[in-house]
């Protein structure tokens, strides 16, 4: 399920795993590695902080094409609230491999894309061993449409990522 207003990104999905499954797949490095990122994507480097006040670093790695080197594509940000098996709140922005936060036009992006955004994510029991997710986006003002339809796209392929290593 996709509802996007101008300002706000939100994605809804129903796992077949229960709450503590997706949960981990979220907190844990070696979990996340396995799915984060789009189709064809790698994730070669995920560090994760996890308490109030803490960071985290991941990395995606594109597809390597023929007579191309890889790119790396880094974001970084904060726990800002966290409620075990519910609700995590965080910062997200575009950085380099040190975790500096950097402008999306780093990446190619519209240099308007918000520096840093608040995500909410979600986790609530959906029946046995079913679990809703949502992930949030409250604010995205400035974000262009071409670029929202990638991170939408990005999003989905990660989450079907995420679905698959559930089951």
């Amino acid at each position: 399920m996709n509802e996007n207003s101008s300002n706000e990104f939100l994605i809804a999905r129903i796992f077949d795993a229960p709450k503590e499954k997706v949960w981990k797949a979220w907190t844990d490095p070696e979990e996340a590695k396995r799915w984060w990122g789009p189709k064809d994507f790698t994730a070669p480097s995920v560090d994760i902080d996890f308490r109030i006040g803490g960071k985290y670093l991941f990395c995606m790695r594109g597809a390597v094409k023929p007579g191309e080197e890889a790119k790396d594509f880094w974001s970084t940000g904060q726990y800002l609230e966290l409620v075990p098996m519910e609700k995590i709140v965080l910062t997200d922005s575009f950085a380099d491999e040190k975790g500096n936060i950097v402008s999306a036009a780093y990446y190619g992006m519209d240099e308007n894309w918000p520096r840093e955004m608040q995500v909410i994510l979600t986790f609530e029991e959906a029946g046995p061993d079913k679990t809703k997710f949502t992930l949030h986006y409250p604010d995205i003002t400035g974000a262009q449409e071409k670029d929202l339809k990638d991170m939408r796209e990005g999003w989905n392929q990660s989450l079907d990522k995420l679905a698959k290593i559930l089951d």
